[in-house]
């Protein structure tokens, strides 16, 4: 599977991840549906982890994690950590802004790991591949001008400023799986695996302070069926991605922007699922989003 196609697979299922986030931060906090997704996540890979290791040959190779040294150990702590506070930022965000909004300022991730991609990593993207990724982000920004109407001024929303700083961080974190997939040649498997099981040993002592400080709305917590599912559709995701960046023209820049049409999903879920307003206006800047990932793929 070329990376195009495993591109557009993860911008697919890191859709529903949008849609499942939205309706499982409705009424709950923050800090329980990160602990309960990522806790899913951990649950999964430790049990695939745990058959590796009784039973070897078991599981095909591109569920197989191998053993790993303290360095690889730290580095991939490292991704997690990065990760966590991108994803503390991002769901504090989400859970007070519209999706359709939410979802394309978050998207604008690829235009910061684009320009780090060029000046750090030393990729080029063709013109046309170029072309494409400044119409889709041109496109985001356009969003915010329809913003102002639901009464988010972006220069100065709090909300907004917490999901720059998580697509900040997440933009880090880009490049950072490009470094570990590639350079480092660790598997997508292991990667995703020890990422996972790191992120509820960091969510986990955050988690505990939130319900010392919050009892009584921890007796509140509504457990809904898209916390766990949150989880699988990001497995999906990341699992794509990550095998995405492993093949030769999987380049960062174009994997990040092609993976980022999960806006489209997230629009229509946020105008026909959760009733947000100025659906018509938003049209135009979606369309160029759809038009920007055309011209990366042709590309």
């Amino acid at each position: 599977m070329n990376w195009a196609l495993l591109s557009l697979t993860s911008a697919v299922f890191l859709g529903l991840y949008d849609v499942c986030q939205k309706h499982a931060l409705r009424d709950n906090a923050v800090v329980a549906v990160l602990l309960g997704s990522t806790a899913t996540s951990a649950s999964v890979w430790g049990t695939l982890l745990v058959v590796g290791r009784l039973a070897p040959g078991a599981l095909p190779g591109s569920l197989s994690v191998p053993p790993l040294g303290v360095v690889e150990h730290a580095e991939l702590l490292l991704k997690s950590t990065i990760v966590a506070a991108s994803w503390l930022c991002s769901y504090l965000a989400v859970k007070h802004l519209p999706i359709s909004l939410a979802a394309p300022i978050r998207a604008t991730g690829p235009l910061w790991t684009l320009g780090a991609a060029l000046l750090v990593l030393g990729e080029r993207p063709s013109w046309l591949q170029l072309l494409g990724v400044a119409t889709t982000l041109t496109s985001f920004l356009g969003l915010s001008v329809v913003g102002r109407l639901e009464g988010v001024h972006f220069h100065r929303d709090r909300w907004v400023g917490y999901l720059v700083s998580g697509t900040l961080l997440g933009a880090c974190s880009g490049l950072y799986d490009k470094l570990l997939l590639g350079k480092l040649k660790l598997a997508p498997a292991t990667v995703q695996a020890w990422f996972s099981i790191y992120l509820v040993l960091l969510f986990a002592p955050l988690g505990l302070w939130w319900w010392y400080r919050n009892r009584a709305e921890a007796r509140a917590f509504q457990f809904r069926v898209t916390i766990p599912l949150l989880a699988i559709c990001l497995l999906f995701a990341d699992f794509a991605y990550f095998s995405a960046l492993r093949e030769p023209r999987g380049l960062i820049s174009l994997v990040s922007s092609v993976r980022r049409g999960s806006t489209l999903i997230a629009f229509a879920a946020g105008v026909s699922v959760f009733r947000e307003k100025n659906g018509v206006k938003k049209l135009p800047p979606v369309l160029g989003i759809v038009a920007g990932i055309v011209l990366t793929l042709l590309g």
